[in-house]
């Protein structure tokens, strides 16, 4: 995970789509780093960049916007993602649906 990171990558945040503009100021503000808003989340042009070290500026915005109670980060083939923890209810209904699914299926 410390391998440096060449050309474009992307942030990943499906479910955070009032935020990217403001994950992009972050980065922008704090960093240094330009990107560009796209459907999915965030492009950067990055050169010599680690990506444990995006890693990090991007754990740091979700824990300065008090988001760190509902996401978190990791980071796959150049591509950092912001999931959303599932809660207790989630898993359960999920964990129904899979049950409800095999049922009717006769698995």
């Amino acid at each position: 995970m410390l391998f440096k990171l060449k050309g474009t990558v992307k942030v990943d945040m499906y479910e955070m789509d009032s935020e990217k503009e403001n994950l992009s100021n972050f980065l922008l503000k704090q960093f240094k780093l330009k990107s560009s808003v796209t459907r999915e989340g965030l492009e950067l042009k990055m050169e010599d960049v680690s990506t444990y070290a995006l890693v990090r500026m991007v754990t740091k915005f979700i824990y300065q916007y008090h988001l760190n109670r509902a996401f978190w980060v990791n980071c796959q083939n150049n591509v950092v993602k912001i999931n959303r923890f599932m809660h207790k209810k989630e898993k359960k209904k999920n964990k129904n649906a899979v049950t409800a699914s095999i049922i009717s299926h006769g698995w």
